[in-house]
């Protein structure tokens, strides 16, 4: 009987193995045909592309502007007239090495549609012989412009660049072309936010300031009615803020904050309606299914919220984000829950907008003055950039001859069916600007807004304060407080009267403000109705960010509320935030207050506090950076380019993307181990410091850097010295011949490596 059931079972075992061999000749055979089919990726006119696209039910799209009208956009922003203002971003990648990629082809355009059709026919070169130009912004008489490493303003004479202005000289330093800054959006708060950055810009008394702010996203960002802040990074579907973007980011040390950079819709998920074998890390299994499709996003960016009134109203306040790696554009519902976003996919197994056409690459998506979905195709073949670039693509490219051509790009719009919104041209009087603040379209009350401040319309403050009391639309009331505070109209009594009212949503509006008001504005009386909100849950974590403001007109009452937040929200991680966002340098004399009444280490707030505290250790040798800067410089080049724009400038990580370098036991380990990893890449999960990271909570893998020409064994060996001596970490040295003597061990390798592979 044994005997026959081992033959049984060796005949089940054989015949699972000739199953599984029958599984995977057929998997190969379908892979086969499905690369026939799609072995040219043929270069479409703007018209034949849009017969590629498959768009939701009820709507079309529409095509606005095609090369050579247009070409390579990246970015683009509306001004009053309706016109577009389009940055051009034409040397990028020109071929799979990257070269030529620094020569001033870049260019900021103006598009116009001069027939009311809604098509541009008229285009304006504002800006050329720019390199890699990022983003453009309007602002009054001006116009802000990115290419890396600086940020300039140029005066618009009728269309032409006058004097230009240095804003910041190290807005874009660092980083490569997919890790710099950009966005330049100009928020309701009345300041200009950005992605992949942590610096905030606005112009005051005629001179422009910066400010720190809260790390956001790596390309694109958007805001929504209430002015709150969302964004993303290459494989996180959308990002974003739970509070108004202006109050957090006071304390350096303070790497994470609750509330801020939250996960806001946490399926990743896309479902590409073509064969997307042409991503960077296709050959790697899970990347691409059985189709050859990508399954999650590896390239998200350019969001938007949908703040106008012309798509049905099931699309308002909806997100839709940009992956140009599968051709297709995902839309997201968002609803709210106290403070608290939350968002899920609109579809499963489907999209919003997908295109078969390979070349399809939308980059940014706007909400446009006449209602309409805006979006940017720079369309062309290739996508990564050179640094990370692996064998597997070059060939993919080279393949289907996706390098060229390079003078392509169009733009689009979503409108509903059979409709052809005329372009919105606001009327730029006083009391025009003042209906036009009351208009349907995010994006005509955006300029509205934007305008009054710009030409300091004061004039209009009492009109402005009757919108504030009297309008029965929350978004206007919204939109009144931030017009007064940008005409620095905003006053006590306005905060006063809000604060007594009944309306939470517009109560936390006016703390917001009130936190940026100048100290001869407020009262005492003021701040101590603000103090006493703090027992509504909703409204405590913005008394919380008001501390700092109240303690420099009353030190009693704000040492006061400190305590009250202390014992009665230690275990809420947003108040905590908050509390550790007013305490810079006095951290630890805050830890010591806490534990005199509550020596409860589980607190959320004894956590976040011991977690500063800690990083602060980290951040306290400079000098001794300044001293490998200058001693390992290719190295330092290499981390700055690369390293620091995923792991942070100090190593210590930066959420939803990187773990930390400092005291990594990968970085202070095995240095063959630690040269892979660089070379070949890792993917997840992956354990630092005893806690294990992987994907949704950062990027899923770490693309090697081995296979790109930017880097000679040389600097990659003195990257890794450089590492392995920077902040706490003590290692010892890296050698060219180590990075050789790996190549060679590894000869051949295209995928990434797993820790456990490197850990065995």
């Amino acid at each position: 009987m044994k005997r026959n059931l081992l033959w049984i079972g060796l005949v089940m075992v054989a015949c699972g193995q000739t199953k599984n061999r029958q599984y995977n000749s057929q998997r190969q055979q379908d892979s086969l045909a499905i690369r026939e089919q799609f072995a040219s990726s043929p270069v479409n006119d703007g018209k034949q592309a849009m017969t590629h696209m498959q768009v939701e039910d009820g709507l079309e799209v529409q095509l606005v502007a095609a090369e050579p009208m247009v070409v390579a956009p990246v970015a683009a922003t509306f001004d009053e007239r309706g016109r577009m203002w389009v940055v051009e971003m034409t040397g990028f990648m020109p071929d799979t090495s990257g070269t030529g990629e620094d020569a001033p082809d870049g260019k900021i355009v103006i598009l116009e549609d001069t027939t009311g059709d809604g098509v541009m026919d008229k285009r304006t070169v504002f800006l050329d012989s720019l390199v890699l130009p990022r983003a453009v912004c309007l602002v009054g008489n001006e116009v802000l412009v990115a290419t890396p490493p600086e940020l300039w303003s140029y005066e618009n004479n009728h269309d032409k660049p006058g004097r230009k202005t240095l804003i910041d000289g190290q807005y874009a330093a660092g980083g490569n072309v997919e890790h710099q800054p950009n966005g330049l959006l100009r928020a309701m708060d009345n300041w200009i936010y950005n992605a992949k950055s942590d610096r905030r810009y606005r112009k005051a008394g005629g001179k422009w300031i910066k400010e720190p702010t809260v790390f956001r996203g790596q390309w694109g960002i958007t805001q929504d009615d209430k002015g709150r802040l969302f964004y993303n990074n290459n494989s996180e579907n959308l990002l974003g803020d739970y509070f108004l973007p202006g109050l957090g980011g006071k304390n350096s040390h303070q790497q994470n904050m609750a509330g801020y950079d939250q996960k806001i819709v946490r399926d990743n998920h896309v479902y590409p309606i073509r064969p997307t074998t042409g991503v960077n890390r296709g050959y790697i299994k899970g990347i691409l299914n059985d189709s050859l499709r990508l399954v999650e996003f590896t390239a998200a960016c350019g969001p938007v919220i949908y703040r106008g009134a012309l798509l049905p109203a099931q699309y308002a306040g909806n997100a839709f984000v940009a992956e140009p790696s599968a051709n297709l554009i995902k839309r997201n519902i968002l609803s709210d829950s106290g403070y608290i976003v939350k968002g899920r996919q609109a579809y499963q197994g489907r999209e919003f907008l997908a295109s078969t056409d390979e070349r399809f690459r939308p980059t940014g998506l706007y909400n446009g003055t006449d209602g309409a979905l805006y979006f940017t195709d720079m369309y062309r073949g290739i996508l990564q950039h050179k640094t990370y670039i692996t064998a597997y693509l070059r060939n993919e490219i080279k393949m289907r001859e996706l390098t060229r051509p390079l003078n392509c790009g169009r733009i689009y719009r979503i409108v509903p069916k059979g409709s052809r919104p005329a372009k919105t041209v606001l009327d730029t009087t006083a009391a025009g600007l003042l209906k036009m603040l009351q208009h349907p379209a995010g994006a005509v009350r955006d300029k509205a807004q934007q305008l009054i401040t710009d030409r300091q319309l004061t004039a209009l403050a009492p009109a402005l304060r009757s919108l504030l009391l009297d309008s029965t639309s929350p978004v206007v009331r919204i939109h009144a407080l931030w017009t007064l505070e940008g005409l620095h109209q905003l006053h006590k009594e306005d905060i006063a009267g809000i604060l007594k009212g009944d309306d939470i949503a517009l109560k936390a509006q006016a703390l917001a403000a009130l936190s940026g008001l100048p100290d001869k504005d407020v009262d005492g009386a003021t701040l101590g109705t603000a103090g006493s909100l703090l027992q509504n849950p909703l409204l405590a974590p913005y008394v919380a960010y008001l501390l700092p403001a109240i303690s420099r007109q009353d030190k009693t009452l704000a040492a006061r509320l400190e305590t009250t937040l202390l014992k009665t929200y230690a275990r809420d991680r947003y108040v905590s935030a908050a509390l550790v966002n007013n305490v810079f340098n006095r951290e630890a004399a805050l830890l010591q207050q806490l534990e005199a009444f509550n020596p409860d280490t589980s607190q959320v707030l004894h956590r976040q506090l011991r977690q500063v505290l800690k990083d602060m250790d980290g951040q306290a040798n400079a000098a001794k950076m300044d001293a490998l800067k200058l001693k390992y410089p290719r190295g330092y080049k290499v981390f700055n380019t690369v390293c620091q724009t995923c792991h942070g400038k100090n190593g210590n990580g930066i959420a939803a993307m990187a773990p930390p370098l400092n005291e990594s036991n990968w970085v202070n380990g095995n240095k063959q181990a630690l040269a892979a990893v660089v070379l070949y890449g890792l993917t997840g999960p992956v354990e630092v410091h005893g806690k294990v990271y992987k994907a949704p909570e950062i990027n899923g893998d770490m693309p090697g850097i081995g296979g790109s020409d930017e880097f000679s064994d040389s600097d990659i060996a003195e990257l890794l010295t450089f590492l392995r001596n920077a902040w706490n970490n003590k290692a010892g040295k890296v050698t060219a011949a180590d990075i050789q003597q790996v190549r060679k061990q590894y000869n051949g390798r295209q995928k990434p490596f797993t820790a456990a592979e490197l850990t065995k």
